[in-house]
């Protein structure tokens, strides 16, 4: 594709600014919106036209999408563990946000509208995720996630509007929001062992997930823009192999850091899916999907990136809404 004029939701976030910088690398009209709740402004990359607006606002966005060949929709509060205790922030910025861009983009007659999911439509199936699985949720996220899907390929067709919903899963890299206590792992994990901090495992931490370097979720992200094969596709985008528990991710960070490991082990957080990995054959087969960076030089970067900005403390933005005895007493206590 050359010449394009795209938009991104979540353009100040982690994901949707590589895809930006890369849309612009290629020659396209970039533009995006963002309500800076889950990104910092110095992501957007120069040369991209910037928004400060909520998804949820129907009429700025019916506005903006005017011309728009493209829409990619990253933006999302991507709180897969925090939607147990705070629903119904998580359903309006997942759900009603997508309905709002979703129509926005067919009233502007956009071509085609890609969609950034989650493995938590998956839940409870058995590992590893394969596309043709019945949506389990097992999260209030998952199940918004799962709605937003929906909602898209109904409101889409409806309308002749082309869409594609990739399914990214635990996308680390540089520009990941890493003092935001409610998500991101990994860059919690570091944040923390760089100010000398010990991390905060839940459970037993044998949990186990899969890890993916932006550059290898952006890169199937872009063909899924132009491709006459995604369309009405759901595609896995992430690794299936290096399938690690939370104590593995903990330990590799503490050895490349140098840091003398000895998490805090604190009780389990519910409705936490034990096992999470998706099988990535179908992105193979119509993407050519192939991850390029391992999961320790991704570490490396994300390290290198983080000790270059400098470490912070964690801020506490959201309330839970129902914050009662199964809250993590990591956010119910503020203790990160």
């Amino acid at each position: 594709m050359s010449g394009k004029r795209i938009f991104i939701t979540g353009i100040a976030g982690f994901l949707g600014s590589h895809i930006a910088e890369r849309c612009l690398a290629e020659g396209h009209r970039v533009s995006g919106c963002d309500n800076l709740m889950g990104g910092y402004l110095d992501n957007v990359p120069s040369g991209a036209l910037f928004h400060q607006i909520d998804c949820n606002d129907f009429t700025a966005l019916a506005a903006l999408l005017k011309d728009v060949d493209i829409v990619y929709h990253c933006a999302a509060t991507a709180y897969e563990g925090l939607s147990v205790f705070s629903p119904h922030l998580v359903t309006r910025n997942v759900v009603t946000a997508t309905s709002g861009v979703v129509s926005a983009a067919a009233a502007n007659g956009v071509k085609r509208f890609v969609l950034c999911s989650s493995m938590a439509r998956y839940g409870t199936n058995k590992v590893p995720f394969t596309e043709d699985m019945v949506p389990a949720p097992q999260d209030p996220y998952g199940i918004a996630k799962w709605c937003a899907e929906r909602l898209l390929a109904n409101i889409a067709e409806t309308h002749g509007m082309e869409w594609v919903v990739a399914v990214p899963h635990n996308i680390i890299g540089p520009r990941q929001r890493y003092d935001d206590p409610y998500r991101n792992v990994a860059a919690i994990f570091i944040n923390l062992m760089l100010q000398g901090r010990q991390p905060f495992i839940y459970g037993d931490g044998n949990q186990r997930r899969c890890f993916s370097f932006v550059s290898d979720v952006v890169d199937p992200l872009l063909r899924m823009a132009t491709d006459k094969h995604c369309v009405h596709e759901v595609i896995n985008i992430g690794p299936d192999d290096e399938f690690v528990t939370i104590n593995e991710l903990a330990a590799m960070i503490a050895r490349l850091l140098d840091f003398e490991l000895q998490p805090h082990r604190i009780e389990s957080r519910p409705q936490e899916v034990f096992f999470a990995n998706c099988c990535a054959d179908k992105a193979r087969r119509l993407l050519d999907y192939q991850p390029k960076v391992k999961l320790e030089e991704s570490l490396a970067v994300m390290i290198d990136w983080i000790k270059s900005r400098g470490p912070r403390p964690f801020i506490h933005n959201l309330e839970l809404e129902i914050d009662g005895p199964l809250a993590p007493k990591t956010w119910s206590q503020k203790i990160l």
